[in-house]
């Protein structure tokens, strides 16, 4: 008659987990699937192997992305490198026109320069094209031209007196932008200010050229006009006035 007594922990927890062979089978090796890190009547229990992938997403709770996020998230990514874009190239476009605006001015800064200076060294200041104020063609005679004239001619250092005198000129060129010319001992006027420099004015005060005077040969220039850069509407307006001392005492 089988045993009615009631089943104990240890026994209801070997008939779950533990399995162990029938006598007919091979011979006991003496270890059963079992919990891990448990032992039932002194029988060694292996491990139960569980999926890994299936164990790690379990216990972290985590998932992927759907197609719809996915596509949101390419969504904003693409809006934010198109403004990044637009932004980049547009400091690009206004750094070169920058440059170039400089390039422009640098030129205009470079011919009054050289006008100056040469002016300082030179003797026998002449304006002309203006007024009444103002001389004639005949550039050899200092005379004064205070009203402001279009043409300053001088003798430059080093110039003997059968040498024709330089001779700076303010005129516009055959498309119609106003630039500044120079002429050396008679010969055909050239420009010395770039085509993108409008030069809309440019006049040369000239005094105490009389000698004898107390006052020392001096030229004032005057240059008014715009600056731009090919490919851009944008100009810049400038002013810039320069004077020159004649350096030989009059006496």
């Amino acid at each position: 008659m089988r045993d009615q007594r009631p089943e104990t922990r240890d026994q209801r927890i070997r008939d779950r987990f533990c399995s162990l062979p029938a006598p007919s089978a091979k011979p006991y090796s003496g270890f059963a699937a079992c919990p891990v890190g448990e032992a039932v009547f002194g029988v060694r229990c292996l491990p139960r192997r569980r999926s890994r992938i299936r164990g790690s997403l379990s216990r972290s709770g985590t998932r992927g992305f759907t197609l719809v996020e996915m596509i949101v998230a390419v969504g904003l990514f693409a809006v934010v490198m198109v403004v990044c874009v637009s932004t980049l190239l547009s400091l690009v476009n206004a750094n070169r026109k920058a440059q170039a605006l400089q390039s422009v001015m640098n030129n205009l800064n470079i011919a009054l320069d050289g006008m100056v200076r040469s002016a300082r060294a030179g003797s026998v200041y002449h304006g002309a094209g203006g007024g009444a104020s103002c001389g004639g063609l005949n550039y050899n005679t200092p005379y004064d031209c205070v009203s402001g004239g279009t043409i300053f001619a001088f003798e430059p250092y080093g110039n003997s007196s059968a040498d024709q005198p330089w001779v700076y000129s303010f005129a516009e060129d055959e498309n119609g932008i106003g630039r500044i010319y120079k002429s050396e001992n008679g010969g055909t006027p050239i420009p010395v200010t770039a085509p993108e420099v409008i030069i809309k004015d440019a006049q040369f005060y000239v005094v105490g050229t009389t000698r004898g005077d107390t006052t020392q040969p001096k030229v004032v220039i005057v240059v008014k006009g715009e600056a731009g850069v090919p490919g851009s509407k944008a100009q810049t307006t400038f002013h810039i006035q320069a004077t020159a001392v004649q350096r030989l005492l009059d006496l």
